[in-house]
């Protein structure tokens, strides 16, 4: 049985989950947290084809900070990479 975290996470199973695998607190609790997290994914656009807006929307989404100043290609890796 998942244990409730609280309403601090949403997606309890993932956050279990995540933190199984060795994911720190706070990345987990981060992607826990997007609406989306549950899901499966594979038919989503490649970040490439994706317009700086959006990678940005999706940077603020995920809660990456000093997106504001970030390129197209530092957007790609920081969404990459958290």
């Amino acid at each position: 049985m998942t244990k409730d975290h609280g309403p601090q996470i949403k997606n309890d199973e993932k956050y279990e989950a995540l933190r199984r695998e060795g994911m720190s607190k706070t990345k987990a609790a981060r992607i826990a947290n997007t609406p989306d997290s549950g899901k499966k994914g594979g038919n989503a656009d490649k970040y490439e084809d994706r317009s700086k807006q959006e990678l940005y929307d999706k940077a603020k989404q995920v809660g990456i900070e000093g997106r504001s100043k970030m390129t197209k290609k530092e957007l790609i890796s920081a969404l990459r990479n958290s």
